[in-house]
């Protein structure tokens, strides 16, 4: 029994060990690139909007949907990027992000032209890196939230983009700040792993260049 707790206390260590590890790796990675004022962000011809749920759980529109949407429009306005790629899940035919956010955008002005859509963006690792495979992407803004703009910075630096973040607000509950919080810090263990054991998106298509 004493060496099956021991070995239980150890696993759980080395697991909050690699778990510490991951989060420092992100966030010292993302140092001095991630912005949350658009007229200081260096200009890249291609913004990366990351997907998210549009509506909450309670079928309301999705706070950080929104504001994702109206800082990506007000990188655009700005003439902080020529072209938005929305990369996002539609896996399902009643399940479609990337419409979604191209609807929302073309809402807040910016011109259906200047919108490119990626539908197999089911993951951050896929978006990131499609944008470069398939859309030929070499730089890159991203758009989310801070913190999944540190891990979005770190699996472009993984993937050879030179890439700059601008920090959606996110204004929401206590219990949601909470819930995505923790979500994050498990997923960039999460990601680390993905990139030691060369984990590729879920479908890749032909070469569609920006």
């Amino acid at each position: 029994m004493k060496k099956v707790i021991i070995w239980l206390v150890g696993i759980v260590v080395v697991a909050g060990l690699f778990i510490l590890i991951a989060n420092l790796l992100v966030i010292f990675n993302a140092r001095g690139h991630v912005f949350t004022d658009v007229k200081k962000i260096p200009h890249h011809r291609v913004g990366l909007v990351l997907g998210t749920n549009p509506m909450n759980r309670r079928g309301g529109i999705n706070i950080y949907f929104r504001n994702r949407m109206h800082t990506a429009a007000d990188l655009y306005n700005a003439g902080k990027v020529d072209y938005l790629l929305v990369s996002g899940d539609n896996s399902t035919r009643t399940y479609d992000e990337p419409t979604a956010m191209r609807d929302s955008l073309i809402a807040l002005g910016v011109p259906s032209d200047r919108i490119v859509l990626d539908y197999a963006g089911f993951r951050t690792l896929d978006s990131v890196v499609r944008a470069k495979k398939i859309f030929g992407c070499d730089e890159l803004t991203i758009v989310s939230q801070d913190d999944h703009c540190e891990r979005a910075l770190y699996l472009c630096r993984a993937n050879g983009i030179e890439a700059d973040a601008l920090a959606a607000p996110i204004k929401a509950r206590g219990s949601v700040k909470i819930r995505m919080t923790i979500r994050e810090i498990l997923a960039r263990p999460k990601m680390v792993l993905d990139l030691i054991f060369g984990k590729s998106p879920r479908y890749l298509g032909k070469e569609e260049p920006t």
